[in-house]
């Protein structure tokens, strides 16, 4: 059986800087009947895990430190029907990791790392700029990019908090992902999906904007 995608959207707080966002999330699953991956998992473990069934949980993958993207990641991966799974992470991230983990270590992850569910691979691009270990997924087999806050419709993640950098993020962009294919779907980390496409077209625009 093919690997196709599922969204489910939680709702938590993103802590940052002293200040806190009431924020959506998307939480994504990538797999078939049998086995499946996590991206981001975020907030709700409970509706997670309901999501994820009895399938073989095969990875938690984190697009970035953020804690409303991992702060439901151990409580997944530990608690999956299958077993306990392997939570990934870049180790450019660490330090935003352990203030929401202190006392567990994810696997690290890196530019070029697959992961195969589904008879579908994953490739990790590192997309730093949003945060340093900031990763995209791409999945050319389904024609989707898991784009984390990397990339929204409307441009780049927002880049005005510790550890961001908004010309970092924009030569990520550049250099990783306006070359994909312009009809990827694009699945962000908050909000409507949108394409490479649809979004190559404003780079000059964000330049200008500086920010």
């Amino acid at each position: 059986m093919s690997a196709h995608i599922e969204r489910l959207v939680t709702s938590g707080v993103f802590s940052l800087d002293g200040q806190d966002f009431d924020v959506e999330n998307n939480v994504w699953l990538i797999g078939d009947d049998r086995s499946v991956m996590v991206v981001d998992a975020a907030h709700d473990a409970g509706a997670i895990l309901a999501a994820v069934g009895d399938r073989d949980l095969l990875a938690v993958i984190c697009t970035h430190g953020h804690n409303d993207h991992i702060n439901a990641a151990m409580t997944v991966a530990d608690n999956a029907a299958s077993g306990p799974a392997p939570v990934y992470l870049h180790p450019d991230d660490r330090m935003l990791w352990d203030v929401v983990h202190p006392h567990s270590a994810p696997e690290p992850l890196h530019d070029d790392h697959r992961f195969d569910v589904a008879e579908t691979q994953l490739r990790v691009l590192h997309t730093p700029g949003h945060s340093p270990g900031a990763v995209c997924l791409y999945a050319p087999a389904l024609g989707a990019l898991f784009s984390g806050d990397t990339l929204f419709h409307g441009g780049p993640g927002a880049t005005g908090r510790s550890y961001s950098s908004f010309p970092t993020i924009l030569e990520s962009i550049r250099t990783r992902l306006l070359d994909l294919p312009p009809g990827t779907t694009v699945l962000t980390g908050h909000g409507d999906p949108t394409t490479i496409g649809a979004e190559a077209g404003d780079y000059d625009a964000w330049v200008a904007r500086g920010h």
